[in-house]
This record gives C-alpha cells, sequence and structure tokens, in this order.
C-alpha cells in the first residue's frame, strides 16, 4: 500500500490549524499531538444546551440553536472518538437529554425538529409531516448504542436496549437501506460488542447475525465502479469502514486500498477535502458551513489514513 507523502500530511495539518473549527482543531490535537480530552470537552461545551442535548450547527448543514438529536449524535460521535468516561457530566447530561426525548413506543429519537426551519439548513433538513419515514433509526440506532453504553441507571439501560431490539427488527427486514442508516447500525455493531452476551440475551438475532446483515447492506451500498467515484455524492467503502481490522476490508478487498489513494491524490493545494453536495439555499450562510466541512472532513481522512498506516 503506497503512502500520503508527509508534505501533503503538512499540507492538511495546517489548514486544520489556520481554518477549522477550533472544536476539529482540538480532536486533530488530540488524535495526532497528544492532545488531552478535556482540550475537546471545553470545546465540546460550546455547542451543549442546558437540556443536556447539543446545537448551535455542531452539524453544519442545519444551525438550529436548540438542541436536537441528531446534533446530539455529532457530539457523542466525538464523546466516542475521545473515550468519555460515563462519569462525565457532559455524558451524563446528555444521557439525560436522550433520555427525555426517546419515543419509548418506536425506538426512536426526532431526526428533524420542526425548529429546524426557522434556521438556515440544507433541503434534507428541512421538517414536513411524517418526514421520520425517510430518517428511521439514523441516527437513533446509534443514539440507543450510547444510552447501553454510557447508562449509569437501570432505567436508562433497559431503555436503550428496548430502542436497540426495535432497531435490529427493522434491519432484519430490509433488503437495502441508506448509506447513513447502515453507518448507525455499524456503530451501533461495534459499541455493543463490549456488551455481546447481554445483546444474545435481550434480543431476539444475535450480535453475529445483526453484524452480518449490516456488512450485507453495506456491500450492496458501495459503488465498486472506481470510474464514476469523482461523480456525485455516493457511498464508498471508506464511509463504512474506519480500520484495517475491520470485516468489510476483506468483502471489499482491493477498493479499500482504491479509496485511500483517490483522497490522497483529491487533496486540494490549499490542503482540505472538498465536498460534493450543497444547499440551493442561503448562499451566505453555506459557505460558512461548507468551510466548517473542510475541517471536519480533513480530521477525519487524517484519521483514517493513520488507523490504515497510511502516514509516512
Amino acid at each position: 500500500m503506497s503512502k500520503l507523502p508527509k508534505n501533503r500530511f503538512e499540507r492538511a495539518k495546517a489548514f486544520i490549524k489556520s481554518n477549522a473549527r477550533q472544536l476539529d482543531r482540538s480532536r486533530f490535537e488530540f488524535l495526532f499531538e497528544n492532545g488531552s480530552k478535556e482540550g475537546v470537552l471545553n470545546q465540546l461545551k460550546r455547542y451543549q444546551n442546558e437540556d443536556g442535548g447539543f446545537g448551535h450547527g455542531i452539524e453544519p448543514d442545519f444551525w438550529l440553536p436548540n438542541s436536537s438529536p441528531m446534533a446530539t449524535w455529532a457530539a457523542g460521535q466525538i464523546l466516542m472518538e475521545i473515550d468519555a468516561d460515563k462519569n462525565e457530566p457532559m455524558v451524563g447530561s446528555m444521557i439525560s437529554y436522550l433520555m427525555n426525548t426517546v419515543d419509548i413506543e418506536t425506538g426512536m429519537w426526532d431526526s428533524v425538529l420542526p425548529e429546524n426551519n426557522e434556521y438556515p439548513h440544507a433541503p434534507w433538513w428541512h421538517w414536513e409531516e411524517g418526514i421520520q419515514e425517510n430518517w428511521m433509526f439514523n441516527p437513533s440506532a446509534e443514539l440507543a448504542a450510547f444510552l447501553v453504553h454510557w447508562s449509569s441507571e437501570q432505567k436508562s439501560t433497559e431503555i436503550g436496549w428496548s430502542a436497540i431490539g426495535k432497531a435490529v427488527d427493522h434491519l432484519m427486514e430490509r433488503t437495502e437501506m441508506d448509506s447513513h442508516e447502515i453507518n448507525n447500525y455499524l456503530k451501533l455493531v461495534k459499541i455493543i460488542k463490549n456488551y455481546e452476551f447481554t445483546f444474545d440475551v435481550k434480543i431476539e438475532y444475535s450480535l453475529i447475525s445483526v453484524s452480518e446483515q449490516v456488512w450485507k447492506l453495506a456491500e450492496k451500498c458501495v459503488d465498486k465502479d472506481v470510474s464514476t467515484w469523482n461523480k456525485g455524492y455516493k457511498a464508498l467503502p471508506l464511509d463504512f469502514i474506519d480500520h484495517p481490522n475491520d470485516p468489510l476490508c476483506e468483502i471489499f478487498g482491493s477498493l479499500v486500498e482504491e479509496n485511500l489513494n483517490m483522497y490522497s491524490e483529491q487533496l486540494s493545494d490549499e490542503g482540505f477535502w472538498d465536498i460534493s453536495w450543497s444547499w440551493g439555499s442561503y448562499p451566505e450562510e453555506f459557505e460558512i458551513a461548507r468551510r466548517d466541512w473542510w475541517g471536519i472532513i480533513a480530521v477525519n481522512r487524517l484519521k483514517q489514513f493513520k488507523e490504515f498506516g497510511y502516514l509516512v
């Protein structure tokens, strides 16, 4: 496998240091420069509300300042990245927010809120009646795993397992699925692997059968025609894989290295990777969101390169 030339890494690093949000700079420092968890937590605090949920554009494509399950999911992924402890106050208040906003009957959290419409947002974040049908367990499958992983009380843990059961029932009936929802299930499987015995007791299906179903859906979803990868917004192997030991690496084979090479070549002279989508509205706000995404994606790509031993 080839490597990302050192000058390209330095180019991306310089862009992050100068242009990324402070949150993503602190993530880079944690991942690459022995930065502290506290540094990341201090930046996350800027996005957390008094109710424990997150907002304020932490997900750059919608600018709702109020708490939402989707923004809280974005924060939760960063908390997983730094391996935050369940005793961390930020985590505890986040779990309280999730407990207060889950629909016990469906096992879902609202993916899009009506209040989204009052602030700049991408069209896919626009709320309308019945919109949850489009999102289903994105991000609820992963939020349920957060509850199990970080809960300190039996009640919230049980609600998490109940929501996971409903998410799994939905998963096992599907023959195809949106890439983002697949990703939520992949993360659920990775988080819950540490609780496999409990999973097999509480859930109708075994964790291995659930894992195999998610892998099958991911394999079906990924575009395998390398010649079309630069054309539009589509699911690529590295959208689903963050480590060379991932079972999907064997399933996708040489496509993983093709994807790494493509990302290496796509790095701009300024040190960022551009996004493949646009809002079609709020042009000034979109340019701000776009720049925020450049920083997020730069950190995420370098993190993947590091995990795959792709850095010199």
